[in-house]
């Protein structure tokens, strides 16, 4: 662990957790903070340890996981910079509920749970934060839950890659962020369901090679988020064709 830079204290305090505070309230709360640095695979902690801090994503990305009884790992969700996770555990005490793992190469704030519930006592505006803090996530969760029920996987696919996409409308070529296996688990998906939903999407004019994605159209994506059946364009013999995946494949 090392001292944070001014710019990685700088990403913490913009997090939502901690801009509605005050900058003294901030100062104080990451007076005790530290950095971690995580390659690949690396665990931050682990499901079911006494939660011990609270963190905040300042580069890479950061899965959180739970193991089946199946063994298997079920991806909750996949965190970047300025994103922050564990405050519930911070706040209330307990263990952690589920894993953290680095998915790249990741730097990550730590703030002491101990400080955290110190701080609290003596700042109350702090408890509110973490409070909307954990609302949010769970919001999150909610709309995750609602996306894996309620949409095929080419919608969910469209989604994530719509996301990554700098402009709503043209062309465009992205990188993916992570591994094409975590992708998949983040979006309820197996691997070779995630395979044959970027085979289907070239139709549309989306080239998956290795971990670029070159997007011909946009807003052709973007359409497939409320509707999985599209018009083919050319040299697809001016037909419909459903391209639907069925819903959450395990």
């Amino acid at each position: 662990m090392t001292a944070p830079t001014p710019e990685d204290l700088k990403t913490a305090s913009q997090t939502a957790v901690l801009c509605g505070l005050n900058p003294r309230t901030v100062q104080t709360l990451l007076a005790p903070a530290t950095v971690v640095d995580l390659e690949p695979g690396d665990a931050l902690f682990r499901q079911g340890e006494p939660a011990a801090a609270f963190f905040i994503v300042i580069e890479g990305w950061i899965k959180l996981y739970r193991i089946t009884p199946a063994g298997d790992e079920a991806v909750l969700h996949v965190l970047t910079k300025g994103e922050s996770f564990a405050e519930a555990v911070a706040f209330a005490g307990g263990r952690y509920p589920a894993t953290a793992s680095a998915a790249t190469d990741s730097r990550v704030v730590l703030i002491p749970a101990h400080h955290v519930m110190c701080c609290i006592r003596e700042i109350p505006d702090i408890a509110i934060a973490m409070i909307a803090s954990t609302s949010q996530h769970l919001h999150q969760l909610v709309q995750r839950v609602e996306q894996l029920s309620a949409q095929s996987g080419l919608q969910r696919v469209a989604e994530f890659l719509a996301a990554l996409c700098p402009n709503i409308n043209g062309s465009c070529r992205i990188s993916l962020p992570y591994d094409k296996s975590l992708i998949a688990g983040r979006l309820g998906l197996k691997p070779e369901s995630l395979s044959r939903v970027f085979a289907k999407l070239r139709l549309v004019g989306v080239d998956v090679r290795a971990s670029d994605v070159v997007v011909s159209e946009v807003a052709q994506l973007r359409s497939l988020i409320a509707s999985d059946r599209i018009k083919a364009r050319g040299g697809m013999n001016g037909g419909r064709h459903q391209l639907g995946e069925g819903r959450a494949q395990h």
